[in-house]
């Protein structure tokens, strides 16, 4: 899985929200409840979404908290299957979980 089927939530908030809306990055922040730094590095790739920021998402009528979590999360486990993982031992040999 590469990071092109995973872009950056920050990148959709972009997107998706700020430009359509022909919001200034400091006028989203401000109707967000944060300040312009913080959604900067967001919507730029340089920080994640918290929950704190998922949860004023979903209050600001875009989409629900989970959705954001999950986006981010998903995007999380991408970056992390590209890096290079150290030996693990099976604990449970007989159980096997699907990716």
């Amino acid at each position: 899985m590469n990071t092109l089927s995973h872009p950056h939530p920050g990148s959709t908030i972009r997107d998706q929200v700020i430009e359509p809306l022909r919001l200034t990055v400091s006028e989203a922040a401000q109707k967000l409840g944060m300040s312009r730094t913080a959604l900067s590095r967001v919507i730029n790739g340089r920080a994640g979404i918290s929950p704190d920021l998922a949860i004023r998402l979903e209050m600001a009528g875009i989409s629900t908290a989970r959705f954001w979590t999950a986006l981010q999360t998903e995007y999380d486990l991408a970056q992390a299957r590209q890096r290079k993982q150290p030996h693990v031992d099976r604990l449970m040999p007989n159980v096997t979980f699907a990716s």
